[in-house]
């Protein structure tokens, strides 16, 4: 029985081949500017959202969350879909103005491209926002595989666009390892039965559901050789 458990972990140790990057939060500082996006928008039909309130949906697709707090406050005047239109228009802008790189971003991607690993990137936003940020970053050649949740029956928490990217780049997700940095994403990975690496943003460490992921880290530099065999 042990000698079979050995074997198996050693056979998956050369079979992890694929990485699925999140996008916002983790290889972008986007996170502030939807807080900022969501705020301007949702003040035009009477909404005050602070900060502590608008951190309540992320990681969840933008039409969810745009429910989710008309739900909440029931205005009137403009529709769930142009407030969404308006929020993502508005966060578009202010990546191509103000967009910055989280750090270690370019160490990540080298780094398993260095390893000749399939790289994916799986996001709740919608694919025209991820197309900005992946062109304004200057990074979009490293992935074989781009996925939005928008496409998907359902958002994370829900493993679906993990399980589509994936499946877009012919791997076993049992052979895949995910990059999150909220809780939402890392339960969509992990019930994609994914290896986790979370990268929370740093008022959010001490949140204790972190203990779910594989490993955590302060930085996406931080990953190397030592924490790769870790999930073997």
């Amino acid at each position: 029985q042990l000698l079979s458990v050995t074997l198996r972990r050693k056979q998956t140790q050369h079979m992890m081949n694929t990485v699925i990057f999140d996008m916002d939060g983790l290889l972008i500082d986007s996170e502030p500017l939807w807080g900022i996006a969501m705020r301007e928008v949702f003040a035009t039909v009477g909404v005050e959202l602070n900060p502590e309130l608008s951190s309540q949906t992320t990681g969840l697709r933008t039409i969810e969350a745009v429910d989710f707090w008309h739900n909440y406050f029931k205005w009137n005047g403009k529709s769930t879909e142009q407030v969404t239109t308006e929020i993502i228009d508005a966060v578009s802008a202010k990546i191509l103005a103000q967009g910055t790189a989280m750090d270690g971003l370019h160490y990540i991607l080298e780094y398993f491209r260095g390893k000749d690993w399939k790289i994916g990137l799986a996001s709740s936003s919608p694919m025209r926002l991820i197309k900005s940020a992946l062109d304004h970053l200057d990074i979009m050649p490293y992935f074989h595989a781009v996925c939005s949740a928008e496409f998907e029956s359902h958002g994370k928490p829900h493993p679906a666009v993990y399980l589509a990217c994936a499946k877009a780049l012919n791997s076993d997700p049992l052979h895949c390892i995910a990059f999150e940095d909220s809780v939402t994403g890392m339960i969509a990975a992990k019930a994609a039965r994914m290896k986790v690496i979370v990268v929370p943003e740093a008022h959010k460490r001490g949140d204790k559901r972190y203990v779910l992921a594989d490993i955590k880290l302060d930085s996406l530099r931080e990953f190397n050789d030592e924490q790769l065999k870790l999930l073997a």
